[in-house]
């Protein structure tokens, strides 16, 4: 855990002409919340003296040129590119999305290079991030391949944490990309995470079926029966409690969610849309599986509302907040592998 200085916190901005850096900018509104980081955003001081005017946000900023120079007690911005890009709220445009991406790859540097100890990343469009030097679908595939790992959209309150076999592929490609490879290298990435990342010392992860009913025995599908169930019994014999398939139309209805640390859908809908009916404005979208924290919010640009100054940061804060816990319950596991004598010290202390 870090001895010296608060936890260094980076932040992207994510699509200027959608609600992040509102949402970002907002969560440090509050002064106390410096009490718990030190904020790093990287952009430039022209935008976000062009943001926080057009949305009337109430902050001073500390402009430096490299997130080593960050100064503790204040909001810091890396000033990135000196370029003055049009901030044109709720427009899909190409500028704005080459300049999330810089964002993006300028704090993911600085993640690598140790500058800063945790990155939370504001909302892109995926649409307009794509060129000849970025063609990924989203923020946790590149990541993926920046840092060391396998990585795992997950997401996450106190209460839910849902994590996904497939995340961004069309739903007729969900089943044939469900191997039995991929089943294992998922539920052990999340087992492993609950266990560093949450303190949660012998989870208990639920499986949810690939087809309506997990196939009602092959009826609706072989899938379930031919993949699934194999696999579950096969690492559940070998001391991983994972259980499943489970009918997903009637898991989360049933409150069945509570009886696990975690639930594994098959692809992204069936995960997202009981995750953010039951938990929209308090969930995480965490990037489990990397050498390095990652968090972000559990919405997106939201163009709609952008610049009118109606955008709720909540979610944008709890991320902060679940970054930050993450980080100290890593540098406290690590400890604890070290030295399993401090055990009862780390309880004590929790």
């Amino acid at each position: 855990m870090k001895e010296k200085g608060k936890i260094k916190l980076g932040i992207s901005i994510g699509d200027y002409n959608g609600i992040g850096c509102e949402v970002a900018l907002k969560t440090f509104e509050d002064s106390r919340m410096l009490d718990f980081c030190t904020p790093i955003f990287f952009a430039s001081n022209k935008m976000i003296s062009g943001q926080k005017s057009a949305l009337h946000i109430n902050i001073n900023f500390n402009g430096i040129k490299d997130a080593s120079h960050a100064v503790d007690g204040k909001i810091n911005v890396v000033n990135v590119w000196k370029e003055s890009p049009k901030i044109e709220f709720g427009k899909l445009t190409e500028e704005a999305g080459a300049f999330a991406i810089r964002s993006f790859e300028a704090a993911v540097k600085a993640l690598k290079a140790d500058k800063i100890d945790v990155l939370v990343t504001a909302p892109i469009n995926k649409n307009n991030i794509q060129s000849e030097n970025f063609k990924f679908p989203g923020h946790t595939d590149y990541l993926g391949q920046e840092l060391e790992g396998q990585s795992l959209m997950f997401m996450v309150t106190d209460e839910l944490k849902v994590g996904l076999l497939t995340d961004h592929i069309a739903v007729k490609d969900v089943a044939q990309a469900i191997t039995p490879k991929l089943i294992k290298e998922k539920v052990s990435t999340i087992t492993e995470s609950l266990k560093m990342d949450f303190g949660i010392r012998r989870p208990k992860v639920a499986l949810l079926g690939i087809n309506p009913h997990s196939g009602d025995n092959g009826t609706i599908g072989e899938e379930d029966e031919k993949i699934l169930k194999p696999i579950i019994r096969e690492l559940f014999d070998q001391g991983t409690l994972v259980y499943g398939p489970y009918s997903a139309d009637s898991f989360f209805g049933s409150n069945s969610h509570e009886k696990f640390d975690a639930i594994i859908a098959a692809y992204h809908d069936q995960g997202l849309i009981p995750f953010k009916t039951l938990s929209f404005g308090k969930g995480v979208n965490y990037t489990a599986g990397l050498s390095k924290v990652r968090t972000s919010p559990d919405h997106g640009t939201a163009f709609e509302i952008a610049g009118k100054g109606q955008a709720d940061p909540s979610s944008f804060k709890e991320a902060v907040f679940t970054g930050i816990q993450i980080y100290k319950k890593r540098s406290e596991y690590k400890e604890l592998i070290k030295n399993p004598l401090q055990k009862q010290k780390i309880k004590r202390a929790s």
